[in-house]
């Protein structure tokens, strides 16, 4: 229970088994950067069942999201609840611009890497197959002049195409939930359906978020439209991709090759077909980590709690729409890109 001088109680599920990757200390220095000045304590709940963290968390002022996926259920059953914390590009209060040049760096990686072909060659090399590498760029373009598409045009999406200018490409991009200009004022030409950006593009990223109407958006409909020599990247939401059709994609030829740091189940299935391709190139969703990742967003999640139990609106809401509805009071200047989800 948190401690009786406490103000505030923000409640977080205890690690099962031990500390997680992104947590380096068990006292969660970084977050109480924030949360100490206004008298918030961190609880762990070392609850074994959702009925157990609900019955301990139903007091709480806050829940951090991290060790147990947060459910209607439990959402539900807080009481007095203000905010639900997550450190990551997700649900509540969030923190959807700490790690997207490290996204998009990784987007360029893996896209450049299969562009030439860096898994095959560097096996050729290692069993001494010498000679062999050139004949597979016979048919392999350069990439100066390509075209890259992009679906969606978030962040991750603009810094993937200031990148991709430097590189010579060209640039296009479907979402149909931005304004044009928004494209056309940065070189990336605009285009008008999923369909098209599939049969024009050389090299087709994803980076749409994960909802009803996004998932499974690139099926078999979308991978027979596009090119034999295109390359398929998702740094994003796995199940944005509908897996068995990707896999038939390779399978078949209907696309040259794939780059993938997300999957649809994870961790993903030893046996999962596309792990075992030639032309497919994995990491195992790691397209946002750096040294600066896991303290950045601990951090970032810290102070969005704390702004919002000292009565204001977070910098970040997934669900802005709600926050005039609230006693929550906006503090951000409205021209100054200072939020919320901004």
């Amino acid at each position: 229970m948190a401690a009786a001088s406490a103000k505030f109680k923000v409640v977080v599920q205890k690690p099962s088994g031990g500390l997680t990757y992104d947590l380096g200390d068990s006292a969660y220095a970084i977050e109480r950067e924030a949360l100490d000045p206004i008298g918030a304590e961190i609880v762990e709940v070392p609850a074994k069942t959702e009925e157990e963290f609900i019955a301990a968390a139903k007091d709480a002022d806050a829940v951090i999201a991290r060790n147990r996926r947060i459910t209607a259920a439990i959402i539900k059953g807080l009481r007095n609840c203000k905010v639900i914390g997550l450190g990551s590009v997700g649900a509540d209060t969030n923190v959807p611009d700490v790690f997207i040049d490290e996204v998009a760096d990784h987007t360029m990686a893996m896209f450049l890497a299969a562009h030439r072909r860096l898994r095959l060659m560097h096996q050729l090399t290692v069993d001494n197959k010498w000679t062999e590498g050139r004949p597979y760029f016979t048919n392999i373009p350069r990439l100066y002049g390509q075209t890259i598409g992009l679906i969606s045009f978030g962040n991750v999406a603009k810094a993937v195409a200031r990148r991709c200018h430097a590189f010579g490409l060209r640039v296009i991009a479907y979402d149909p939930f931005l304004a044009e200009l928004e494209m056309t004022a940065v070189g990336v030409e605009p285009v008008t359906s999923l369909i098209e950006l599939c049969q024009r593009a050389d090299f087709l990223s994803m980076h749409a978020p994960l909802n009803s109407e996004t998932r499974h958006m690139m099926s078999e409909r979308e991978f027979r439209a596009m090119r034999k020599s295109a390359i398929f990247i998702n740094n994003g939401r796995g199940p944005t991709v509908d897996e068995k059709a990707l896999s038939e994609a390779l399978r078949q030829g209907w696309i040259a090759g794939a780059a993938l740091d997300v999957f649809e189940v994870e961790p993903v299935d030893p046996n999962n077909a596309l792990l075992h391709m030639d032309n497919v190139l994995v990491s195992p969703h790691i397209a946002s980590a750096t040294a600066r990742m896991a303290p950045e967003t601990r951090r970032r999640l810290g102070r969005e709690i704390a702004t919002v139990l000292q009565g204001k609106w977070p910098r970040s809401a997934v669900n802005p729409g709600v926050l005039p509805k609230t006693s929550l009071i906006r503090w951000q200047p409205y021209p100054m890109g200072r939020g919320p989800n901004r």
